[in-house]
């Protein structure tokens, strides 16, 4: 008998992993965040952006192509 494990699905980004998830340039959400079209959190020098506010950032890419 085994036992099936479940995924962790990560609450905070990096950037650099937002970039990943959104097909995006690492600078391109930079950018994103600087202009502050992509909320992110600031702990210390690092950044993080909540899965929430990747979501409503392509949300919102949706209501703007209509």
């Amino acid at each position: 008998m085994s036992t099936a494990t479940h995924p962790i699905v990560p609450l905070l980004y990096t950037p650099e992993e937002a970039a990943t998830a959104l097909r995006y340039g690492r600078s391109t959400v930079y950018e994103l965040m600087a202009a502050g079209a992509l909320k992110y959190v600031k702990r210390g020098r690092s950044r993080r952006i909540k899965r929430s506010d990747l979501e409503a950032y392509v949300d919102s890419l949706e209501a703007q192509s209509n």
